[in-house]
């Protein structure tokens, strides 16, 4: 049982990290792909629903790390 909760731990913790760096700094992801020069700061579409997934997985890791103190 422990050795599941490892390694679904592992896992999100990878995809948060992946999550993350998807998102870069300042640019987000549409100008990863050519589509920077926009000014506005508001998250749409993609870039909204990659920043609701990293928050749910923080969230995720967050709940893993505590159920893991306690098996």
């Amino acid at each position: 049982m422990k050795s599941f909760f490892l390694g679904l731990y592992a896992l999100v913790a990878v995809v948060t990290i992946v999550l993350i760096l998807l998102q870069g700094r300042g640019g987000g992801l549409g100008s990863a792909w050519g589509g920077g020069g926009e000014t506005f700061s508001t998250r749409r579409g993609v870039e909204k629903f990659t920043f609701s997934l990293t928050v749910a997985m923080v969230v995720l890791f967050l709940a893993l790390s505590i159920l893991n103190l306690f098996l």
